[in-house]
């Protein structure tokens, strides 16, 4: 397996650089491999001839076709595959991203189809003499009951009993490795105040002993992924190896974020290249001198992508190609040797009150359909909208739909509500009920 870095190469944004011209930045910046998606077919033919390591996707929505079909397997191999290998370095087929979750229906079609799903592909890789390909799939941290301290992790009871074990069976039978989603960042900023940032920045200042199994561990990024080995061999299954399928760090995100800034990305994607490219690989305490493939997540901001602000901050370059902050995927280049960054202004999580507004760059023709969605939810969220109520004027769509963003977040935001409406508002320090008319403003 390669320790060259990896990357994802995501797609959803606007105006994101041609797929040829992505694969010439991706190797300018020497980029070892990267990982897809899906399999399009123009940019593994762009990769033909290049030394760059290919992970490509079967989506999601073919998983139950091909889990019922063999035939459906072999077709898949031979319209996505075939055509490329060996030209285009295809290293890994992943069946499925984090189909196997804490969410899910033990019992549903597509995660009884998942292991079927995944032999068939194997099975046609097989057939057709392609054997240093090797099958698994994606697996979110969520699928870990207890991660803290490492030698103590379990999988998730219901994941445990069933699909887990048929999964590693597989993986342990093919001498393939499970891939795993590891966010530092996440596992950090929902727990600020207990976890050091140093430690999840790989600062190397502090330590933890697992009391368990006496391990040492200098980083958050070990410790989970060490979470992750102690749960599989729990279910007896020992020797079985990791790849890192994102991990990273965002450059920026919403007002209540805590710590999304360039110099914490920076200083994680760094620390990071420089444990994994390590002339002796290092792995970690529970797997020591193992090299783990790893995939930096991402390799542009895609602003496209939903949710929280920090899902279109993930990339290394800007949308238009430009980097965000210096990198040197190689390892070779001294952290002393970068310019300095700009200081991080929001390691501490923000105290203060925070309202839901449109966001200023939205088309208003979008919005009154979002209104409309956001009022029907229930009678109180938009009942001061109503003509004659205090919040009716100004009659405007935004002022309207600004309000009762606010109102729904404040309402649900308990419950993980976030502020985003599908990408049409934002965070704001400012009450925007200061600015309707009846406000006296």
């Amino acid at each position: 397996m390669s320790g060259k870095i990896g990357v994802n190469y995501g797609r959803e944004g606007d105006n994101l650089p041609s797929p040829y011209e992505s694969i010439q930045i991706m190797k300018s910046i020497k980029v070892g491999q990267i990982k897809l998606n899906d399999s399009n077919p123009e940019i593994l033919t762009l990769l033909s001839g290049t030394k760059i390591h290919v992970a490509v996707t079967v989506p999601n929505d073919d998983i139950i076709q091909i889990g019922s079909n063999d035939s459906m397997a072999e077709q898949w191999v031979r319209n996505n595959i075939l055509p490329h290998y060996p030209d285009t370095m295809i290293r890994f087929v992943l069946v499925g991203d984090r189909v196997v979750n804490s969410n899910m229906d033990v019992n549903g079609t597509i995660e009884q189809s998942l292991v079927p799903a995944m032999r068939g592909i194997k099975s046609a890789l097989t057939a057709h003499g392609v054997k240093n390909v090797k099958v698994s799939t994606t697996l979110g941290m969520d699928v870990v009951q207890t991660r803290f301290p490492p030698s103590n992790s379990t999988f998730q009871s219901d994941i445990s009993d069933s699909v887990m074990p048929k999964l590693l069976k597989f993986v342990n039978g093919t001498k393939s490795v499970v891939f795993v989603d590891v966010y530092p960042y996440f596992a950090w900023s929902a727990n600020p105040t207990n976890i050091s940032l140093d430690f999840a920045l790989f600062g190397g200042n502090i330590t933890h002993t697992d009391p368990g199994s006496d391990l040492v561990y200098t980083n958050l990024l070990d410790q989970m992924l060490d979470s992750v080995t102690f749960a599989i061999e729990k279910l007896g299954f020992r020797n079985i190896r990791l790849a890192i399928s994102r991990t990273g760090w965002p450059t920026a995100g919403d007002i209540d974020q805590v710590g999304a800034n360039i110099y914490n990305a920076a200083t994680y994607n760094r620390n990071l290249i420089r444990k994994m490219t390590s002339k002796q690989p290092l792995g970690t305490p529970k797997s020591p001198g193992l090299i783990i493939p790893t995939f930096i997540s991402s390799l542009y901001d895609e602003n496209r992508k939903i949710g929280p602000e920090t899902e279109r901050h993930w990339g290394m370059l800007h949308t238009n190609g430009t980097p965000v902050y210096e990198i040197d995927l190689t390892g070779n280049r001294k952290i002393s040797e970068y310019k300095p960054l700009p200081p991080a202004v929001n390691n501490v999580p923000y105290k203060g009150k925070l309202w839901c507004e449109v966001a200023p760059w939205v088309n208003e023709m979008s919005l009154p359909a979002a209104l409309s969605n956001v009022c029907s939810i229930d009678n109180e969220t938009c009942s001061e909208l109503a003509p004659g109520k205090d919040c009716y004027e100004p009659v405007s769509v935004v002022w309207h739909a600004s309000y009762a963003f606010s109102s729904y977040w404040a309402k649900f935001r308990s419950q993980g509500a976030i502020c985003s409406f599908n990408g049409l508002a934002r965070e704001t320090t400012v009450d925007p009920s200061k600015f309707s008319v009846n406000s006296g403003q």
